[in-house]
Order: C-alpha cells, then structure tokens, then sequence
C-alpha cells in the first residue's frame, strides 16, 4: 500500500458486521475457504489482529473486530473482503471506526504516593514509598501498553456497543471540572476491577469518528459476565446519571475455519 493512516498515539479499531446471503454464492464451499485465510493472514502481520464471530440475534450474521496500527490497511482489508468471493454474500449491517486510547483519568504518581501515605502509612520519601512508587510505575506502564497496543485474548463471546457522555440540564458531563470527572471515573473503575479475571474490557475512543464517543468490546467465557458487569454499572453514577449506550451486539468468537463451518460455508 502507498497510502497510509497512523495514529501518532494508540491504534485504529474496526467493528464490522455483515447479514450473509448464501443464496448468492455460487461456491460457499470455496467462498468459505478464502474467507478463512483471508482472516488467517491479516492476523499473521505484525501487529494486526482480527476477532471473527457468529452474531446473535438478527442485527447480523457476521462480525469482524479488526486493529492494528494503520487505520488505511483495516480500510484496505475491508475493500478486499467486499471484492473476495464471498463478498458477493455480505450485506453490511452496521460499522463503527475507535481509535485505542490511554485514559485522561488515570491515577498519577502523585495520586498514589498520597494514597500510600493515607491508606499504608508509609512515609513520604522513605525506602518503601519509593519502591511502592516505582511498582506502581512498573503497573501503570503495562496498563498504558495494554489500552493502546492491546493483545486480546480469544474468548468465547464477544460484546460491543458504543456510548457516549451526556450533555443534558444538570446531567452535563462536560460542566464538570476535571477534578469532579476523575473521582467518579475512579469510583466506575473499581466496578470494573472487580470483574477482572471473568471480563476483559476494552475501550476505544471515537469523538469525531463515529456517531457516538466511545465504544465498549467486552471479551468473556461466561456470556452472564457481560449482563452481570454492564447491569452492576449502571448504577454507578456515572452510567445512571451521565452516560447514553448505543445498540448493544453479542456475538460467538470462532476460529476462522470453525466460523466459516458454524455460517454453513463449507
């Protein structure tokens, strides 16, 4: 490719789902198999991944989650997908562009070194506040890695739906000072964490990219973890008072060669 779409931080996301005309592939069998290596291949580059899953419900059929640092070869690998063999068959039924990001509401190092202060009773510049500090360095670095060059797991279904901020009468977000954000974003994550092992979260930013300004892909085995996550949230506060959600989609994560078996394509 000659053209190119890099970030200067994080990576670009591409959620894509597709209804599946059979009727309109005059080979399945080899339509299916192309798909399959198609798939295979894009998450052989370094760096570029792709979650393929089975759609629950009629929202779709088909749905692809496709990353990596170019934002122009997830295009590309899009326009190839609608010109392969079983592009014939792919009707699309909804899209959303995210780009990874860090959050803006992430704890400091002077956020912790009080903490550690107030809640461990350690004292200020003594050998064990500094090599709490420097751990906390050390988490905070991984942590950072992960949101903007994630490696997501394979799982056994897939979540995603996008949200957005409210802006309405006193139900503003954007009125907040940042200080008044940040402690209830804190207070939100600690929801999240106390899902980690049965829920992987990914959020990815899409202000001024898509319809909404953040999009949500949830990644478990145990498909009640994602009712059972999203429904605690929503009463945080800053689900129940400041957020909007879009359509929420839940989908089968498959290998490509069992996808291509579970959509009856050969």
């Amino acid at each position: 490719m000659t053209v190119s779409a890099i970030p200067s931080e994080g990576w670009g996301v591409l959620h894509l789902f597709f209804h599946l005309r059979r009727e309109a592939l005059e080979d399945p069998a080899g339509a299916g198999k192309d798909l399959a290596a198609r798939l295979r291949a894009f998450a052989a580059a370094e760096d570029y991944q792709v979650l393929a899953f089975s759609v629950l419900g009629a929202k779709a059929d088909l749905g692809l989650m496709v990353l990596g640092p170019d934002l122009a070869r997830l295009d590309q690998f899009a326009v190839d997908l609608a010109s392969a063999p079983i592009g014939a068959a792919l009707l699309p039924a909804a899209s959303y562009v995210s780009l990874t990001e860090r959050s803006e509401y992430t704890s400091t190092e002077d956020d912790e070194s009080r903490r550690l202060v107030a809640e461990e009773g350690l004292a200020e510049g003594s050998p064990e506040h500094a090599e709490a500090l420097r751990g906390f360095a050390d988490r905070m670095a991984a942590y950072a890695e992960h949101r903007l060059h994630p490696r997501l797991p394979q799982r056994r279904v897939l979540g995603f739906y996008p949200m957005s901020k409210r802006r309405a009468g006193d139900d503003n977000w954007y009125r907040l000072d940042f200080d008044a954000r940040k402690e209830l974003m804190l207070g939100h994550a600690k929801v999240g964490r106390a899902y980690r092992g049965r829920v992987l979260q990914l959020i990815t930013t899409s202000t001024g990219l898509d319809d909404w300004e953040w999009g949500v892909t949830l990644l478990a085995d145990d498909p009640k973890a994602l009712r059972d996550i999203v429904y605690e949230m929503r009463y945080d506060e800053v689900s129940a008072r400041y957020a909007d959600f879009g359509p929420f989609v839940i989908g089968l994560v498959l290998e490509p060669d069992e996808l291509v078996a579970h959509l009856g394509l050969g």
